[in-house]
């Protein structure tokens, strides 16, 4: 008989409580000084989704929190905005094996570095780019989305990786038995 591979009551609902986290942190939570970026640890939660369950559910996580964020948003709902954080949720599964070895700061480094660089900087500044001077200087508006959103992913990767780390120090993880270190198991 072959198995099947079904995501747990408790998987589920920790991801349903990871996604409402996310956005209260993105919403209610961050600073917005403009209309295209924003200060807040709405990754945190995507990326523990990720590190905890795997990729797929780090991915979905990541999906539904800019759904539902975009819901209490004056901005709308645009598809081409959520790859960001679903490449959160991604990469943190994508790097559970590396992290389940030992969570440090410089672990956590790397595998949040990978979605902020391609997606929340790169990818997005030409999003942004695309959307706000598709008809003008596109180049010159990518520059300057460039530069800002690296100023605020610099800053906001810092606190996000801290954070993180701050929460596996404390082992609350371990202790709620979602995080077994050493040991890889799927949820």
């Amino acid at each position: 008989m072959q198995k099947r591979n079904v995501i747990s009551t408790k998987a589920l609902a920790y991801c349903a409580m990871l996604t409402a986290l996310s956005v209260v942190f993105a919403r209610l939570i961050g600073l917005m000084p403009s209309e295209s970026s924003r200060f807040s640890i709405e990754a945190v939660p995507i990326f523990l989704a990720g590190m905890l369950f795997g990729p797929v559910l780090g991915g979905c996580v990541g999906f539904a929190a800019d759904f539902v964020g975009c819901l209490f948003s004056p901005f709308g709902y645009n598809p081409i905005f959520c790859i960001p954080p679903i490449l959160y949720g991604v990469f943190a599964g994508l790097m559970r094996p590396l992290l389940r070895k030992q969570v440090s700061i410089w672990r956590l480094v790397v595998a949040f570095l990978l979605p902020v660089v391609f997606g929340s900087i790169l990818y997005q500044s030409a999003t942004l780019a695309y959307m706000y001077y598709k008809d003008g200087p596109f180049f010159e508006g990518f520059v300057y989305h460039l530069s800002t959103r690296s100023v605020q992913f610099a800053v906001t990767l810092v606190v996000d990786v801290v954070v993180v780390y701050l929460i596996f120090k404390a082992k609350l993880f371990e202790r709620m038995g979602l995080w077994n270190p050493g040991k890889d198991e799927t949820k």
